[in-house]
């Protein structure tokens, strides 16, 4: 299995079309539960073209009927990202000094992770995010109110 590089710009021009909308080859889980997940999950398929459809734990969407918990859920995401060693993208747990554009960061609220969200704009030490379920494109990270973050580098992707 060969290591490839994650095309960041791929999966930022993705967030870019559809922050505001909804590709309709996906399922919009805005009324159950949220679309956040799902929606930098289809950045990051982007970014990398290939899924992981290994059952329970992979990372692939082909229907709402048809999909692993990691597409849509937060947690079950950076489980899957972060300990991916077959097919798809992976990532590593970094201090936010680090994260590039592209990359994932997921936000707790003193109870649970509850949003996820990627890397569309750094400028000037700042970093910003876009994100779907309250639809963003380029919202500074200060601008969320959360108790800590866990930022997420991707590293590749294999296949």
């Amino acid at each position: 299995m060969n290591i490839y590089t994650y095309d960041n710009l791929k999966a930022i021009e993705y967030a870019k079309k559809w922050a505001y909308s909804r590709n309709p080859i996906y399922f919009d889980f805005e009324r159950l539960g949220g679309d956040c997940t799902n929606f930098v999950s289809q950045c990051v398929f982007a970014g990398c073209g290939i899924m992981n459809y290994t059952p329970v734990t992979g990372w692939y969407y082909n229907s709402l009927s048809s999909r692993a918990p990691a597409w849509t859920g937060v947690n079950e995401f950076f489980n899957f990202i972060t300990t991916n060693k077959g097919v798809g993208p992976f990532a590593k747990q970094v201090v936010y000094q680090t994260i590039e554009l592209g990359d994932v960061i997921q936000l707790y609220n003193g109870r649970s992770f509850y949003h996820t969200v990627i890397v569309t704009k750094i400028q000037d030490g700042e970093i910003y995010t876009s994100s779907h379920t309250r639809d963003t494109y380029n919202k500074r990270l200060t601008d969320y109110s959360f108790v800590k973050a866990r930022f997420l580098k991707i590293l590749g992707y294999r296949k």
